[in-house]
C-alpha cells in the first residue's frame, strides 16, 4: 500500500558529501513526521534526525552541524545532507515515516529498505 525507498548512498572519502532522498508512494494521505536513522555494522539502529510535518528539526549530536534534514511535503520526500563525512557516518541508512493512508483515521509507522553509505578515512 505504501513504499518508502531511499537513494543517494555510495562510497565517499572522509571529508565527502552525499545527499540521500526518500521518496514515499502509495495510498498516502498525509506524513506527519519523518527520521532518518542508521546502523552500523555490529551496532543497533540509532536515530539521526527528525523532522516534523511544519518543518521543525532535531539532530543526533554527532551529526548536528554536518547534516541537515528537509522534505518536500508536495512530492512526499524527504532528504538528508550529509557533508563532511566521517568514517564513523559509515551504515545503512533508513527513512522512516508516520504515515496516514488515504481512508483511515490512524497513522502508522512505515520503513524504507535502506541504503548504503560508506565512509572511507
Amino acid at each position: 500500500q505504501v513504499q518508502l525507498v531511499e537513494s543517494g548512498g555510495g562510497l565517499v572519502q572522509a571529508g565527502g558529501s552525499l545527499r540521500l532522498s526518500c521518496v514515499g508512494s502509495g495510498r498516502i494521505f498525509n506524513i506527519n513526521a519523518m527520521r532518518w536513522y542508521r546502523q552500523a555494522p555490529g551496532k543497533q539502529r540509532e536515530l539521526v534526525a527528525t523532522i516534523s510535518s511544519g518543518g521543525n528539526t532535531n539532530y543526533a549530536d554527532s551529526v548536528r552541524g554536518r547534516f541537515t534534514i528537509s522534505r518536500d511535503n508536495a512530492r512526499n520526500t524527504m532528504y538528508l545532507q550529509m557533508n563532511d563525512l566521517k568514517f564513523e557516518d559509515t551504515g545503512v541508512y533508513y527513512c522512516n515515516a508516520a504515515i496516514r493512508l488515504t481512508g483511515s483515521a490512524r497513522y502508522s509507522d512505515y520503513w524504507g529498505q535502506g541504503t548504503q553509505v560508506t565512509v572511507s578515512s
